[in-house]
């Protein structure tokens, strides 16, 4: 691996990342998310803050920001390196990995972000999109029978890195697949907490 094109579509997929998506449009309807619900700038909060339509669009752009940190941002520095892009699936991962963090740790917000399953998810459809199939049918499922979405996206963490493994994919993906879930998982424990004691507001509750 070429060090200087995985140290660029590292930095690059972090700075897309951290692109803080619900904060801004937060702040743009003169809300500041962190301070209100959860307290959680992803599309969850956004949409019990601020409106189903909105929280919508903070998902689809919060999972774009993993989709194309894989994809155009590192297709473009492979081309100015000279590299092919028949070598480029260990840069992809590290340019998706890069830009769960930076959702997750946005440097613009002192380091306080997402939990990184919107863009994970983005990320995946570009890297395994048959393992991120496996995890949103085991959404829908859990979120079906709970009405937990933050349960249904643990499960879904945790499915997507089993398919992940399952498949015929390389060791990086199956690490960053797995160190992606545990983050998630991590992210989450104030939710686990909320769960175990019966506090855990369900979706479509007030």
């Amino acid at each position: 691996m070429d060090a200087i094109c995985a140290i660029a579509v590292c930095v690059a997929g972090y700075l897309l990342g951290s692109v803080p998506t619900g904060y801004l449009v937060g702040r743009a309807k003169g809300v500041d998310l962190r301070n209100v619900g959860s307290g959680n700038i992803g599309a969850t909060n956004a949409m019990r803050v601020l409106g189903k339509p909105i929280g919508v669009a903070v998902l689809i752009v919060d999972a774009l920001k993993g989709y194309l940190a894989c994809t155009v941002v590192t297709g473009a520095v492979l081309g100015l390196r000279g590299i092919e892009l028949a070598h480029a699936e260990p840069y992809r991962v590290v340019a998706g990995a890069a830009a769960v963090v930076g959702h997750s740790f946005t440097c613009w917000l002192r380091f306080r972000g997402g939990k990184g399953v919107a863009t994970g998810a983005g990320v995946f459809a570009a890297l395994a999109p048959g393992a991120l199939a496996v995890a949103a049918v085991a959404w829908v499922i859990v979120l079906a029978l709970t009405r937990y979405v933050s349960m249904a996206s643990i499960v879904a963490a945790l499915a997507l890195a089993a398919g992940v493994w399952l498949g015929a994919a390389s060791p990086l993906l199956r690490a960053v697949a797995t160190a992606v879930a545990l983050l998630v998982v991590l992210r989450h424990s104030s939710n686990i907490k909320r769960l175990l004691a019966g506090t855990e507001h369900k979706f479509g509750q007030a």
